[in-house]
């Protein structure tokens, strides 16, 4: 019998290492002969620890599973929620980039391969570099960290960059609210990160490659840490690439906790051993980035996206998805929700499915009142726009952004001056200081809102000027997109910032 107990961080916090202890010690006891696998999460992260039993006949799910629960698991009495396949939850996905994560043992490089892993690999090692750089072009990939800028684009330009050496670099600093989706390919499928990276190192040339992983993740630090061992032990790494002759390395790189540090020259800067603050661009760093070279920065999700582009083919991936958001995206539903998890499917779905059908709506049960989408940056999405397709294009069209596909659900309690006031806040925490529209902006920001608080009523002509010049002026996306959730809260919910104003009369 085959028990699968996820080794996620999920998981984990909510007691999956009792549980799986629970079980070696109960099967030890009966003498059973009981294989225990950790795997990562399926993404169903209510139902967490959500432990899936082998005995044959398929996994049957069961969760969440307390220590409690373990005999009668064992002996087959607890009652379980059917086929993990079979669940709603899962059949309603069209998995690309997660296929894998849950279903094998992350750390197995034969189980990897077992599931289609290193077959776009050892596609991507017999073409050139110009017909690698094609592939991703066709497939329509976009930057998933939150720009959506075309991969093809990005590849293109190292590509044709005349220089000793480049680098390959996979931004993994996920630090927006209500996102984990970063998190969880690499403690679930870390092997499929690596590929990426390394047939986007062979589309452009480069010989080395980094993972700036945040600190706040030191589950997926370990994961990634042995795999890249892994790797480079059975010739997936190193000076001889799969045997092609062709050479690619790669380290993991941790960074100390900054938000701004997501923003891919802060990034660098940080990796360089500088302090972490924004570059002026140009020049971009896909021609002067890491010490200088040209430099490739993906996000996770886009690099571990592309092994499914070159194992199915571009036409593939790119038959998925809406107008010019290709493929799948890949839902981090979080917050005041019934049914919070990761959930991947082709971009078109409305918002309003995600947040009632997909989500179940409020783990309160009360309305929903806003949605906000695309982390702390991002706009906060009224009930009245819930038809809204999800898709760069569609999205921004709406006064919204999709950024990293975190979705963060708040009923109708929820006092939006305040959450404008947080934004604000976090902002001017979070800021490197380098620009004065952000770094002096942020805290003004607060100041306004504050007197709108206390009855100001000019005040929010003030906080809407603020927000121009920030989003006009500000050196990067943390001062130029906070005005998108304060802009959105000010004009979606005006009467919360009159209640204020009244209540003060």
């Amino acid at each position: 019998m085959k028990v699968y107990v996820p080794g996620d961080s999920a998981a984990k916090s909510v007691g999956a290492d009792d549980v799986a202890a629970a079980i070696a010690s109960e099967a030890a006891l009966r003498g059973l002969d009981v294989e225990i696998i950790r795997n990562g999460t399926r993404g169903m992260i209510w139902l967490e620890p959500l432990v899936e039993v082998d005995r044959g006949a398929g996994r049957e799910a069961f969760g969440p599973v307390t220590v409690a629960d373990v005999p009668g698991l064992l002996d087959g009495t607890l009652d379980g929620l059917g086929l993990t396949d079979d669940l709603e939850w899962m059949k309603r996905q069209t998995r690309l980039t997660f296929a894998r994560c849950g279903v094998i043992d992350p750390l197995s490089l034969a189980d990897y391969e077992a599931h289609g892993g290193l077959a776009g690999l050892r596609r991507a090692a017999a073409m050139t570099g110009a017909e690698i750089v094609e592939e991703v072009t066709a497939s329509g990939l976009r930057g998933r960290g939150g720009a959506g800028f075309p991969t093809g684009i990005k590849w293109k330009t190292v590509l044709e960059a005349d220089a000793p050496q480049k680098y390959i670099v996979c931004n993994a600093d996920e630090g927006d609210s209500g996102t984990f989706a970063d998190r969880m390919i690499m403690e679930g499928d870390p092997f499929t990160l690596i590929e990426g990276m390394a047939i986007a190192a062979l589309g452009v040339g480069a010989r080395k490659g980094y993972v700036y992983l945040r600190s706040e993740y030191p589950d997926a630090i370990a994961v990634m840490t042995k795999a890249v061992d892994l790797a480079r032990k059975a010739g997936v790494l190193g000076a001889d690439l799969l045997g092609s002759g062709r050479t690619f390395d790669m380290e993991i790189r941790v960074g100390a906790g900054a938000y701004v540090c997501g923003e891919e020259t802060s990034l660098l800067n940080s990796l360089e051993g500088k302090r972490g603050v924004v570059r002026a661009k140009p020049p971009l760093p896909a021609l002067e980035g890491f010490l200088g070279r040209p430099t490739v920065v993906n996000n996770v999700i886009s690099l571990a996206t592309v092994p499914v582009i070159f194992e199915k083919g571009a036409q593939a991936y790119a038959d998925f998805g809406l107008g010019r958001s290709r493929g799948t995206a890949t839902l981090q539903i979080a917050g005041n929700v019934k049914r919070g998890g990761l959930f991947e499917t082709a971009f078109g779905i409305s918002l309003g499915d995600v947040v009632n059908d997909i989500g179940g709506g409020t783990a309160t049960g009360r309305p929903v009142k806003a949605v906000q989408v695309g982390g702390p940056l991002g706009a906060y999405m009224p009930v009245s726009k819930f038809d809204t397709p999800m898709g760069y294009e569609e999205f921004d069209q709406n006064g919204g952004l999709i950024g990293h596909a975190g979705l963060v659900v708040f009923d109708d309690q929820a006092d939006m001056l305040q959450m404008a006031r947080f934004a604000m806040e976090f902002c001017a925490i979070e800021s490197c200081g380098k620009c004065t529209p952000c770094r002096i902006g942020a805290v003004r920001g607060v100041e306004t809102i504050d007197r709108i608080a206390a009855g100001d009523a000019g005040a929010q002509e003030l906080l809407t000027d603020l927000c121009e010049t920030m989003k006009d002026g500000s050196l990067c996306a943390l001062g130029g997109f906070t005005p998108f959730p304060v802009m959105s809260a000010l004009t979606q919910f005006p009467d919360d910032f009159a209640t204020k104003q009244e209540a003060a009369e």
